[in-house]
């Protein structure tokens, strides 16, 4: 039977494949439309299948908030290319509407093959890396930064004892600037406390083989290395804890501080309750 080029155009803008492909397929079962785009996706999903094991290191952060709910998504693709092709960018959005819709806190199959969809379409390997939830409280305010082409996200949990605060500019303007602080420094953990002891004395050991090995330092007495260790140690933690690191506004301040003189302008107490970081690939 005769294939016409209107139904070849309309498989090809549905299926991504090429035009010979279409017109094959539609003739290889009988001018049947929906036959043929389920062949084309049968071979493009073989195609995306033979190439499953190249490494998907390129990709996007997607951030979205609702109602007390933000939602972040790592989409991952084997080139940067992939990454900006605007049906990439509208699934990412998909599957975050379809996390806030039905409440998944995790990839899942129906998120996954979302993502199988448009691989097989565009025949390039991709994976849904990560999904992270986090829910705000009566009284704590949401706020998110993307850096360039959604390379780093982050989102950022602040609180506060007068939920009023969130209404005025300042308090907004300053949770921002708080995720663009960790976009910019990545911290570890938000204070001592929360690093794994076990990783922390790792360190210190590190810092104590350094000075063990610094010839300037032999015949020293213990207690002048055991000071100069904990200064390491404290030197270490500036670096890597959020509240201790100097404030990407002003570098006199700490986190800490600028977060204390913010919430004494408002008239409040302020505290950060969670951040999460997202690096593509990391």
């Amino acid at each position: 039977m005769e294939i016409s080029a209107a139904d070849v155009k309309k498989l090809r803008e549905k299926t991504g494949a090429g035009m010979m492909e279409c017109k094959n397929a539609l003739t290889s079962t009988q001018g049947d439309f929906a036959q043929a785009e389920k062949l084309l996706k049968e071979k493009g999903l073989a195609a995306v299948e033979k190439r499953a094991g190249r490494a998907t290191n390129e990709g996007k952060i997607f951030i979205k908030i609702k109602d007390r709910t933000a939602v972040l998504v790592e989409l991952a693709s084997e080139t940067d290319f992939v990454a900006r092709n605007p049906e990439f960018i509208v699934l990412g959005g998909n599957i975050i509407d379809r996390i806030l819709e039905k409440g998944y806190t995790e990839p899942n199959d129906e998120l996954n093959g979302m993502v199988s969809d448009l691989a097989t379409k565009i025949r390039e390997n991709m994976s849904l890396k990560r999904v992270r939830v986090v829910k705000a409280a009566e009284n704590e305010y949401l706020t998110q930064y993307i850096h360039g082409d959604g390379v780093i996200g982050v989102v950022v949990k602040m609180g506060a004892d007068k939920g009023e605060i969130y209404e005025k500019e300042e308090a907004k303007s300053f949770a921002f600037s708080l995720a663009l602080h960790i976009a910019a420094f990545n911290p570890l953990a938000l204070d001592k406390s929360k690093i794994d002891p076990a990783f922390l004395k790792e360190q210190e050991d590190i810092f104590r083989k350094q000075l063990e090995g610094d010839e300037k330092l032999a015949g020293k007495p213990q207690q002048v290395l055991d000071n100069i260790l904990k200064g390491k140690v404290n030197k270490y933690l500036a670096d890597v804890c959020l509240l201790d690191q100097g404030y990407v506004k002003d570098e006199k301040l700490t986190v800490a501080q600028a977060l204390a003189d913010c919430g004494k302008q408002l008239g409040a107490k302020l505290t950060i309750n969670d951040y999460v970081y997202f690096k593509v690939g990391q």
